[in-house]
């Protein structure tokens, strides 16, 4: 196998253009295998295996900078430099990353698991470069998606403004390709990367300019001539009037065509854009019959492509989703908004049901979050479906335009907490911390997939300004539903287990945790209350000053970042009520990014765990509180 000779990217330089091709299908084929067992994204990568071979077979890595937008289609870059024995060990806990990584490889000169950051990357490589009086080539590779982005497209101008010798690839798996497009657009491509003809081009215009009397005039009659035939047969007329030179729209899964344009390219002389058609999941069918299915697969069986996956309760994505169509069926005025993500925040079938009533406005949070805003502000319940995560990239929107106007916008944070295998780039662990201190915020968590609904109910029937409910990736506890669903009161948490040892405030899917270390606690004579802090925001102030008057140690547990979180709020109440008598101990996750695993892993990584609570309750409690 020709797959097995490639160790580093020059060991691509030795292949002739047959010999790629067999890579090709053997790179493929080698994904399909490696992805079955441990998941990951499989179809975008399955689209760009020419594209990659291209760019290491032309370029010199790590010299000319690769800058992947995103970063999860980069594992045939990570192949062909040096990482293929680790693939067994992808998105795995210690194991190889499943995006970039800059600790991995020299390879990996930029890292970034959000969109739209490749072109303001590539830019700002671009101008080291020059101030270092280097001359690598600088080449961002980003997708069609990413381009919603506002990030993408305020790059996108300082680079025409700067003229810089920049490469970007236009990675589009939506478009499809028709050959005399194909063979125009070559053409085109041809004139427009030849120096020579850039230079009489310059010439020519001169000259008529300098024409007496009629130079000027006809100049300009030219010019709207010109224009007029480039808005009739260029399809990237947005990318030339940014200040690129557009190459494309060209076949990316075809190899010699692909690196014919990709030598074109490397000839002109400021930005050029390279449109680049890929098909996603290209040489598995079943990823290309449904690329959004096979983004990010779980585990499957390659030969029925059949996901394996566990029976068990429904994950809290879809309680959301059935919850969110069952009151969007009682209310008309609820409109489901997201960026991107409808099938990862379970809106694909509130869509199929509310077609009018449901959003998708691409990779493009802010627009998302004021959008939400200025429906609210007309009266209707915009509900913002968004990651955890992905919530970071709107933060001054949700701080001027939702809760500084005090708008009734219902945050669904999907992902909230650990998300195992994608790592420390979508960890959803800091929303509590920024979402806590805006003020008019609402603040919730379930402690089971139960309660979620009760949330989204609340969240529906609020009309007191912006109200958010998060809820984690996992499947829920396997309770049973109340119907109908009912409203729970602001600010109020409950007690789910007696005890006067020493309390725990938990938050969501610490409650399980917390539950299980009383029990163990209470063979050993401690009485550990265990209460549900389903409200972040408010708290329940009139519980936290009976815990004051009992004078009752307490520990908080928390699956999000310990400055600024929960705990957090905690103690700024108690310093507030100038209550500093009272023993409280945060658990949460430290000051550092915790990175892939499973979520049990990352949990013990930090000590989420009952072994955690059990030794700080014994540690807090002194022996005389115990009771037999």
């Amino acid at each position: 196998m020709l797959l097995e000779q490639i160790n580093q990217p020059k060991d691509l330089k030795q292949l002739s253009i047959e010999q790629l091709e067999q890579l090709a299908a053997e790179t493929r084929q080698f994904l399909v295998e490696k992805l079955s067992v441990t998941g990951g994204h499989l179809s975008s990568n399955l689209g760009v295996v020419e594209l990659t071979i291209a760019l290491h077979y032309l370029f010199n890595s790590p010299e000319d900078k690769f800058i992947f937008d995103v970063g999860h289609q980069s594992y045939v870059h990570k192949m062909f430099t040096g990482r293929m024995d680790k693939f067994d060990t992808l998105r795995k806990y210690k194991g190889m990353c499943g995006f970039v990584k800059r600790s991995e490889s020299e390879h990996d000169v930029w890292e970034a698991g959000h969109s739209s950051t490749s072109l303001s990357a590539a830019m700002g490589m671009a101008i080291a470069r020059d101030m270092k009086g280097e001359t690598n080539r600088v080449i961002a590779i980003i997708g069609d998606g990413a381009l919603t982005g506002g990030m993408a497209l305020e790059a996108m101008n300082h680079i025409g403004h700067e003229k810089k010798n920049l490469m970007v690839i236009l990675n589009d798996n939506e478009m499809s390709i028709a050959p005399n497009v194909g063979a125009l657009h070559n053409y085109l491509g041809k004139i427009r990367s030849d120096r020579n003809y850039v230079k009489v081009k310059e010439e020519v215009e001169y000259l008529i300019k300098k024409i007496p009397a009629i130079g000027g005039t006809l100049a300009k009659t030219l010019e709207k001539l010109k224009d007029s035939l480039k808005y009739m047969v260029v399809s990237g007329v947005l990318f030339e009037e940014l200040g690129f030179t557009y190459l494309g729209p060209v076949d990316g899964n075809n190899l010699p065509v692909l690196m014919e344009t990709l030598k074109q390219a490397e000839k002109v002389e400021g930005p050029v854009m390279v449109h680049v058609l890929t098909l996603k999941g290209k040489g598995y069918s079943p990823a290309e019959e449904d690329s959004h299915a096979w983004h990010g697969a779980s585990p499957y069986k390659i030969e029925s492509g059949k996901m394996v996956k566990s029976a068990g309760p429904p994950m809290y994505t879809d309680v959301f989703s059935n919850s969110i169509i069952e009151l969007a069926k009682e209310d008309q005025r609820v409109i489901a908004v997201t960026p991107a993500m409808p099938g990862g925040s379970g809106l694909m079938k509130f869509a199929k049901e509310f077609p009018n009533r449901m959003f998708d406005v691409g990779i493009a949070e802010q627009h998302a979050a004021t959008l939400c805003a200025a429906l609210a502000s007309e009266g209707m319940k915009p509900v913002f479906a968004v990651y955890s995560t992905f919530l970071q990239r709107a933060y001054d929107q949700v701080v001027h335009d939702i809760c500084r106007a005090d708008l009734n916008v219902i945050f669904a944070i999907d992902r909230a907490g650990f998300v195992g295998p994608d790592g420390e780039t979508h960890q959803g662990v800091y929303d509590i911390a920024f979402l806590r201190s805006i003020p008019n915020m609402t603040l919730m968590m379930p402690k089971d997939e139960n309660e979620l609904r009760h949330m989204l109910k609340t969240a529906v029937e609020f009309n007191d300004g912006p109200i958010a409910v998060r809820y984690p990736r996992i499947s829920g506890r396997g309770v049973s539903m109340d119907e109908p669903m009912k409203v729970i009161p602001i600010g109020s948490w409950e007690v789910l287990r007696n005890g006067d040892s020493a309390v725990v405030l938990a938050v969501g899917p610490m409650i399980p945790v917390a539950m299980e270390a009383a029990e163990l606690l209470s063979k050993d004579g401690f009485q550990l209350r265990v209460v549900n802090a389903r409200f972040i925001k408010p708290m329940d102030e009139a519980m936290l000053l009976q815990l004051a008057k009992e004078n009752i140690p307490i520990i908080t547990l928390e699956e999000g970042a310990q400055a600024g979180g929960f705990g957090s709020g905690v103690l700024e109440f108690y310093s507030h009520h100038n209550l500093h008598g009272m023993r409280v101990k945060i658990i949460g996750i430290p000051d550092y990014f915790v990175e892939h695993g499973s979520v049990p892993e990352q949990r013990a990584e930090v000590g989420l765990t009952v072994e955690r609570v059990v030794t700080e309750v014994q540690a807090l409690v002194p022996r005389k509180r115990q009771r037999a």
